[in-house]
């Protein structure tokens, strides 16, 4: 149960929902206790006055009193059974109307808690976990926590309630009997003590299992292009039987052992009720016992039957839950969350400085920047060019504040990012990365993601700066064509310059641009830079790349090689260093030589 502690908070916040079901749990079973009582006190009257009605012989009175005994007696007791009966079902309705609803209402909190985390995590949370574990945590393993606060807490309660009222009740009526009745319940206690745990570990197991299939299916599924073209559906489909395979085994190993509860407890109760017959008809001959009160027992008996039946369920169901809750506490309780100050809010973005600022990647461990000192003024145009595995990914993500630096200060309009109010920075940039990712959506659609107020005129204006609205208005149905999943239906290049436009519908203040022109042409990209300096002129633009004929022209152009700034200055300055940039300007222009 400790993991559970982690939501048990949610029973304070819906509070009057939980005592309100706990006060319907608590008067069901009252009810239910009459109909019992009732069928003793008719049971024991009948017996005693058949002897009567035999004593008065074959007379008009024996005929009234026989109408009277057998027909509105009997009737009056089965009104009184159905009206007790009818009551607790209309609050067992109530019951279910309170804590089923309580536990709805969790499991919306608590999907809303996750995912508001997940949004929280940084980069490398996401290069750890995969997409489909992300969603299993989110949806099966929360619908189990959901099962604890709803049937495991209701059940548990009524059976907790109806225990005390069922035994009060038989040990009231007779001490001795009940004692014989009670025994087999401190061996159920002691089964389902030593099942728990065994039940607690085979549902983590199904929990990882389950997670593992769910993420297979997701990596099949979004690269389906790639197992088709290497033709390796049947490899695949193997694999995925393999894992279904193991999580079918899980199931029916867990299975089994939930099928030892059901046939122990109902020869428990079926022990109880013999105890009840025979050591109530000895009782009856001693006379301290009425044939009214062996009916009373075995209703009592039945009454537990299904209580006793669903309790090994309800630990089933909380040990799941203890399973799923850890599993979701791992997300819960990871500290690579980036924590956004409330003040102060910045409304412009005037300097960027980064002092002394250097990033481990705390996953991998790779020192990915070093002591690096920049400063980007705004309206300045800077290129940042490197070697593969330079830092330049690192750096548009530090900008960005998908990662924290480890040593240093990055500083925005003189203060540390990380005391300013981080939602209302990003409104204040955008950011495309390397891997362009669109939504199975309209184009329009994709495109108006960077801002949601925007018309149709500005999507078409940023689409021409993009150099992606000709290619859009060839397609049938235009800035309503339907792109599929990831963009699947886009050329890499079309993902690039559509990316690029609803990058640029936002008109912020900061635009950094991560190499998402590598698909495109150099005369396309060339002709995009020149529409953002003249759409642009006051914003400022980090444009990430590893082509040195694209950034001639900016204003600065820093040079990054194994996570240190090695040069930086304009595009001549750096041509007469005779350094890493001129070497990769030579590199690429012999490059081009060749391919023309």
């Amino acid at each position: 149960m400790k993991e559970l502690r982690a939501v048990n908070f949610y029973f304070l916040k819906y509070k009057w929902l939980f005592l309100s079901g706990i006060f319907f749990v608590i008067t069901s079973n009252y009810f239910g206790l009459l109909p019992p009582q009732y069928i003793q006190e008719g049971i024991d009257i009948l017996k005693d006055n058949i002897q009567l009605y035999q004593l008065i012989g074959h007379s008009e009175t024996q005929a009234i009193f026989r109408n009277y005994l057998f027909g509105q007696f009997i009737l009056f007791i089965a009104i009184l059974v159905i009206i007790a009966s009818l009551i607790k079902g209309v609050l067992m309705f109530f019951m279910r109307q309170t804590l089923i609803v309580m536990s709805r209402k969790i499991e919306y909190d608590q999907k809303n808690q996750i995912f508001k985390q997940y949004q929280t995590l940084n980069t490398s949370f996401y290069k750890r976990n995969n997409t489909g574990d992300l969603m299993s945590r989110i949806s099966e393993d929360v619908s189990r926590v959901r099962m604890y606060f709803g049937p495991a807490i209701m059940y548990s309660i009524n059976i907790i309630a109806l225990f005390v009222m069922v035994i009060y009740s038989m040990v009231a009526t007779n001490a001795y009997l009940s004692i014989f009745v009670l025994l087999p319940l401190p061996i159920l206690a002691f089964l389902i003590y030593k099942v728990s745990s065994v039940i607690n570990t085979k549902s983590e197991e199904i929990s990882t299992a389950l997670s593992n299939i769910t993420s297979l299916a997701q990596e099949i599924f979004s690269g389906i292009r790639v197992v088709k073209a290497f033709s390796i559906d049947k490899l695949t489909q193997e694999e995925f039987a393999a894992s279904s395979e193991v999580y079918k085994q899980k199931n029916i190993n867990l299975a089994k052992i939930e099928a030892y509860f059901a046939p122990l407890m109902l020869l428990l109760v079926g022990l109880s009720t013999l105890m009840v017959i025979y050591i109530g008809g000895i009782e009856v001959q001693k006379g301290n016992f009425t044939v009214g009160n062996i009916a009373e027992f075995i209703y009592y008996v039945n009454m537990l039957t299904w209580p006793v039946a669903s309790l090994g369920w309800a630990v089933s169901l909380v040990q799941r839950a203890a399973a799923s809750q850890k599993r979701i506490n791992q997300f819960l309780d990871d500290k690579n969350i980036i924590q956004s100050a409330q003040s102060p809010i910045i409304k412009d973005i005037i300097k960027i400085e980064l002092k002394n600022v250097s990033f481990t990647y705390p996953d991998t461990g790779i020192d990915a920047l070093k002591n690096i000192n920049l400063q980007i003024k705004k309206g300045e145009k800077i290129a940042i060019v490197g070697r593969t595995a330079s830092g330049k990914s690192t750096l548009a993500e530090l900008l960005c504040r998908t990662y924290d630096v480890n040593k240093g200060e990055l500083l925005i309009n003189d203060e540390n990012i990380k005391n300013i109010n981080l939602n209302k920075y990003r409104a204040l940039l955008s950011y495309t990365p390397q891997d362009v990712f669109l939504f199975s959506d309209t184009i329009e659609n994709n495109i108006l993601f960077g801002n949601l107020e925007a018309d149709k005129n500005k999507v078409e204006h940023y689409s021409k700066i993009a150099c992606v609205h000709d290619d859009i208005m060839h397609f049938p149905k235009q800035y309503s064509t339907i792109i599929g999943e990831r963009g699947v239906m886009l050329s890499g290049g079309q993902k690039q310059r559509i990316s690029i436009a609803r990058c640029l519908i936002k008109d912020p203040e900061l635009i950094i641009l991560d190499d998402c022109l590598s698909a495109v042409d150099a005369n396309t990209e060339r002709q995009i830079l020149d529409n953002l300096e003249d759409a642009f002129e006051q914003k400022t633009v980090v444009f990430i790349t590893h082509r040195i004929f694209a950034v001639m022209s900016f204003d600065k152009i820093i040079v990054l090689d194994d996570g240190q700034i090695v040069e930086q200055g304009t595009h001549q300055t750096l041509m007469d260093l005779k350094g890493d940039y001129y070497d990769l300007y030579q590199t690429q222009l012999q490059e081009n030589e060749v391919k023309n």
